[in-house]
């Protein structure tokens, strides 16, 4: 659609598919701890939901990542098969507009599952189960310019994710004639 249609679409319910593909890039060493690639598939089918009530949006995620057997992960004395059961996901954002450009959003996730075998054992104890809440705000700065801040903590964490991240930015939008 062009951008003078694009300027007047009214959203009401938009629902979403998507599949996410990772390939096992880069060098892997099956004795090396940390590795700048991966040895093994990830793929993330993920549906997505987002409806607006007037100045309000909520958007809604939910998916999983699946990933193929690493043959020859990392363990001492040689290398072992590993596999990881499923990671759930669900991601929540709940938008309220000010005007063109202008806006606010609370975000929330969750994460959940990822339990290893290595050799053949299974090993509870590495089952994730995370979350993080943030907002984030955007503002007009001209025609096609904004600002946009935000701000993320973990609030449940179980393996990584416990730090708090804030983020400002600057986007540009070549839409429309200067």
């Amino acid at each position: 659609m062009q951008a003078a249609e694009f300027s007047k679409w009214q959203q009401k319910t938009i629902l979403g598919i998507s599949l996410r593909v990772i390939a096992p890039t880069g060098q892997y060493g099956p004795t090396k701890l940390v590795n700048w690639g991966l040895n093994r598939w990830a793929f993330k089918p993920e549906l997505g939901y987002s409806r607006r009530w007037n100045h309000w949006v909520f958007d809604g995620y939910g998916g999983a990542w699946f990933y193929t057997t690493n043959a020859a992960d990392f363990h001492l004395p040689h290398p072992a098969p590993q596999t990881q059961e499923p990671i759930g996901s669900f991601e929540s954002h709940l938008s309220r507009d000010f005007g063109r450009g202008t806006w606010v959003s609370l975000d929330g996730n969750f994460w959940w599952g990822g339990v290893t075998t290595v050799n053949g054992v299974r090993n509870p104890a590495t089952r994730q189960t995370s979350s993080r809440l943030g907002a984030t705000a955007a503002f007009r700065v001209s025609k096609h310019q904004s600002l946009k801040v935000s701000y993320s903590g973990g609030t449940y964490v179980r393996f990584g994710g416990n730090y708090q991240s804030v983020s400002l930015g600057w986007q540009y939008s070549w839409l429309g004639k200067p």
